[in-house]
């Protein structure tokens, strides 16, 4: 069962993958969810490159009391601020093998918020 289950992502992030690329002007904008935190990158896949970056493991300890999907569009809303100091106003959201919903449906409101186009 847990095999069936990785090949459906595995398949899933794949299609995506195919649908989508990064360049320096709109780069992809990738999600990473664990368990506990989530992680969001933007990536220059040209050049290679991760542009920017931001987690929730960044955050100070008053922010760790809200649940994971406020933390998630906190985490979007500072992604956004990050990616205005380096003059990135578009980008494409790689939601890789995850559905959108949830805490990356948070980041990606949270990316728009803050004033970044997807």
């Amino acid at each position: 069962m847990v095999k069936l289950y990785k090949t459906k992502r595995e398949r899933r992030k794949a299609k995506i993958r195919n649908k989508i690329r990064g360049t320096v002007d709109r780069p992809r904008f990738n999600i990473f969810r664990s368990n506990k935190y989530i992680y969001v990158q933007a990536i220059d896949d040209v050049n290679g490159i991760t542009l920017a970056s931001f987690s929730s493991l960044e955050f100070d300890k008053k922010d760790l009391g809200k649940t994971k999907t406020e933390q998630s569009k906190l985490v979007g809303e500072e992604f956004a601020k990050r990616l205005k100091k380096k003059k990135i106003e578009k980008g494409v959201f790689d939601r890789s093998s995850y559905m959108y919903h949830g805490r990356v449906k948070a980041v990606a409101e949270g990316i728009r918020s803050g004033g970044i186009e997807i």
